[in-house]
C-alpha cells in the first residue's frame, strides 16, 4: 500500500470529495445520520459539499494535532484548531469540514432544517449533527475548540 493510499485509509483526503463518495474513508465512516443529513442537504441546496476532512483515525488525528503544535507553537494554541484523537468529533465520525464558502454560507443558513450546525465560530467550515437543532435552532457557537467542554 503506497503512503498516499494508507493516508486516505486513515481519512485523509488527498483529492477532492464530495459527500457522496462513499469510497473514501473519510465519508464512509462518518456517522451514517450525519452523512444522511448533510447529503440531504446538498441535494436541496444544489451545491457540491466538498468534503475536506470527515471521519479520521485516531493516528491521524495525533499528526495534525502535532502539526498544530509545530505550527502554533504550543498545545494550548494548538487545542483552539485540533482535538486529540479522544476527544475529537473526528475521529467519532460525527464532525465533517466543508467546502467550498458558498457550501458553508448555505449551511450557515440553512443548516438547522436538517440538525446541521457550526459548532466553533472560528472554524465556519466544521459542521456537526444536533437534531434538537431542526425544532429548536442551532446552539451557541463555542469561540473555538478550546472552550467546548468535550474537549477537556
Amino acid at each position: 500500500m503506497s503512503t498516499s493510499e494508507q493516508a486516505r485509509a486513515h481519512g485523509a483526503i488527498p483529492a477532492p470529495a464530495t459527500i457522496f463518495d462513499d469510497d473514501v474513508p473519510a465519508v464512509a465512516n462518518l456517522d451514517p445520520a450525519l452523512r444522511e443529513a448533510l447529503r440531504r442537504a446538498a441535494k436541496e441546496a444544489g451545491i457540491d459539499f466538498a468534503v475536506n476532512g470527515g471521519w479520521r483515525s485516531p493516528e491521524y488525528q495525533e499528526r495534525l494535532r502535532r502539526e498544530a503544535v509545530a505550527k502554533y507553537g504550543s498545545e494550548q494554541e494548538a487545542a483552539r484548531w485540533v482535538a486529540t484523537p479522544s476527544t475529537s468529533a473526528h475521529v467519532s465520525g460525527d464532525a465533517v469540514d466543508i467546502g467550498p464558502a458558498e457550501a458553508r454560507r448555505w449551511l450557515s443558513e440553512h443548516g438547522a432544517r436538517y440538525g446541521l450546525c457550526q459548532i466553533y465560530r472560528n472554524e465556519p467550515w466544521h459542521y456537526e449533527l444536533r437534531p434538537e437543532a431542526i425544532e429548536d435552532g442551532c446552539p451557541p457557537m463555542y469561540p473555538d475548540p478550546s472552550h467546548d467542554p468535550r474537549m477537556r
